[in-house]
């Protein structure tokens, strides 16, 4: 079955700081989603490899989600290579998203940004009918898909969470009855959020990752008139049938 939603982000545990609850309350719609990891968090101050596989096993549990999966692009070296773009494009033709949410395209770690632009690139890659996935081919006008290979596909829609940059949003998303679900799924992440000597300079105390977490989702809230909200930019123009249906009132 395609996935309805599909998240990509750099590393274990960013979708759940940016659209967990999103993709929560997607689920809880009947839509399927989806996560996908392009690292294994080798780089990280904190944990191992296997503590952050076992603690995206049960943020994806909390968030029900359908499908996860990490790539092993290497962690603090995620680069918009031609291999990386074929990796990704791989996973889009095989999941075949409708909508597709990437990080937003500028921020404080390379990664991230670098994830922003290698997603939708390799979102319009895996629409080429003649391109074949096989990491090290090239581009050729003259040779195409082969029968084992998953057919072409584009997501309809490529929204941006932009939590980690001070941006306004384009619009935002009422998870307020989702938001304890979504912390739980930030804080799943026991290596990386309880109290340790290693990365303490860096690492926010645990008592102040709620606060942090709260302060933020009430702020987008207020936004858009709602308790807890996550923000997300689009790209294109949106279009309106029906004036006096728009949300979110002026005055």
């Amino acid at each position: 079955m395609p996935l309805d939603i599909l998240a990509l982000a750099a590393h274990r545990d960013d979708v759940e700081q940016t659209c967990a609850g999103t993709l929560l309350k997607m689920s809880e719609r009947g839509y399927s989603t989806g996560i996908l990891d392009l690292t294994r968090g080798e780089m990280g101050t904190r944990g191992t490899t296997e503590d952050r596989a076992r603690e995206a096993t049960e943020a994806a549990r909390i968030l029900k989600v359908s499908w996860r999966q990490a790539l092993d692009i290497p962690d603090g070296r995620v680069e918009n290579t031609w291999e990386n773009r074929l990796k990704v494009a791989r996973v889009i033709r095989e999941q075949r998203p409708r909508v597709l949410i990437l990080p937003y395209w500028q921020g404080r770690h390379p990664d991230h940004y670098t994830a922003s632009v290698l997603g939708y690139e390799a979102s319009f890659l895996a629409g080429l009918a003649k391109l074949e996935l096989a990491v090290g081919s090239q581009p050729s006008a003259t040779s195409g898909i082969t029968a084992n290979e998953p057919a072409p596909h584009r997501p309809f829609k490529i929204i941006y969470a932009s939590l980690y940059h001070d941006v306004r949003p384009t619009f935002v998303v009422d998870i307020t009855e989702q938001f304890e679900a979504r912390l739980a799924s930030l804080m799943a992440y026991k290596s990386q959020f309880t109290d340790q000597q290693a990365g303490s300079g860096i690492f926010p105390a645990e008592k102040e990752i709620r606060a942090r977490v709260e302060s933020m989702a009430r702020f987008y809230g207020m936004l858009g008139g709602v308790t807890y909200a996550e923000p997300f930019v689009q790209k294109e123009v949106g279009l309106v049938d029906d004036v006096l249906a728009i949300p979110v009132k002026s005055i």
